[in-house]
């Protein structure tokens, strides 16, 4: 078992309206890069600050390396925290900056020099070490930000939506770095962010958090192709949820069906009984409409409009019940259904998941 750095153990916090956290627990690995994801209000930021030592929680224990520092301030702790707002001192220039840390902690000149040294290679910023913070852009005051943070060597590095002020091109430039960062120098990263799709291209594994819990944690993959809820299923990328009743089950294959029709589910992902019903996550991607039916799926549909997305185009079509259903598929805007066209809808029965109902591991 891969050595555990950091164990939040039964963690609650209360500001007097409510749990804002309501006995959260998680066990971080060394060396694991692990997303907090949530809407605004989660609580995602507030267990943020108490590993951080920021806030005190009302129960529970902050284990880092073995030690509990559940009561230690932030300067006992081996924790460095990058934000959004990137926090540079205005009047010290990008090599000070980064220094700043390591004079705090008392380091000699000689150590400081070489550390600034390493870490300006590091994040590509070298050259730019006597400007002042107010001369560089978005992107490069981050990339000081993180280097000041990574430079006194800590245990433990907590980043909270430190890309949520560049713009997109920049942002996904930022995370394939960080990414590279994390991975070169071993640091454990705990990350913080709404955004599905940078959790799921940055991440080992996730926590997605509502209502000060976590509903769901897991690798991006987990948490993509088999939700255990109907809100990770909702929150994580754009799908398809179709309930319905178990027909009849057949070896891996069963036969489920609703008021717009039936279709088959994989019953090697869940465990599934005649006459219950069933939540089926169908992902926009892999969701596809046809002009004619295809076997084994009797799920028509009408065209409301399609919509070009770059490269592919998005089939918004209504069933029976007035439920809406979007399908991709890889044709021009010119071959896509008119509205009021009548389609078919299918997918692969194994790239669907039964909410709650696959198992993926641990």
């Amino acid at each position: 078992m891969e050595e555990i750095l950091l164990s939040l153990r039964n963690i609650s916090k209360n500001f007097g309206e409510g749990d804002v956290l309501a006995g959260i627990s998680l066990d971080v690995r060394r060396g694991e890069f692990v997303t907090l994801l949530g809407a605004s209000g989660c609580g995602k930021t507030t267990t943020l600050r108490i590993i951080s030592g920021l806030e005190t929680p009302d129960t529970g224990e902050v284990i880092l390396n073995g030690q509990d520092m559940t009561q230690l301030p932030p300067e006992s702790r081996p924790v460095n925290t990058v934000f959004q707002s990137y926090a540079l001192f205005p009047h010290m220039n990008v090599e000070k900056n980064v220094a700043y840390g390591l004079r705090v902690r008392g380091a000699d000149k000689k150590t400081i020099d070489a550390r600034v040294t390493q870490m300006l290679e590091l994040v590509q910023m070298e050259s730019y070490r006597k400007r002042m913070p107010a001369q560089l852009s978005g992107g490069q005051r981050q990339r000081i930000a993180i280097a000041r943070a990574l430079a006194p060597e800590p245990q433990l590095l907590l980043l909270d939506e430190p890309l949520g002020a560049l713009d997109l091109q920049l942002r996904r430039q930022m995370q394939v770095e960080l990414k590279r960062l994390q991975k070169k120098l071993g640091i454990t990263f705990i990350y913080i962010t709404h955004d599905q799709e940078e959790a799921v291209g940055m991440s080992d594994r996730i926590a997605v958090m509502r209502n000060g819990r976590f509903e769901q944690l897991g690798t991006p993959e987990e948490i993509y192709d088999a939700p255990r809820t109907r809100y990770v299923a909702q929150f994580i990328g754009r799908s398809t949820i179709l309930t319905a009743k178990v027909e009849r089950v057949d070896g891996g294959t069963a036969l489920a069906r609703n008021e717009n029709g039936c279709f088959p589910v994989d019953a090697a992902r869940a465990t599934l009984r005649e006459g219950e019903t069933i939540e089926l996550c169908v992902r926009t991607e892999r969701m596809r409409a046809s002009a004619s039916p295809v076997e084994g799926f009797d799920l028509p549909a009408t065209v409301r409009e399609a919509r070009y997305a770059g490269g592919s185009v998005l089939t918004y079509a209504v069933l029976a019940d007035g439920s809406e259903a979007v399908a991709t598929s890889e044709a021009r805007m010119a071959d896509a259904p008119e509205p009021g066209a009548r389609v078919y809808l299918h997918w692969n029965p194994a790239q669907a998941a039964v909410i709650g109902g696959a198992s993926y591991g641990a």
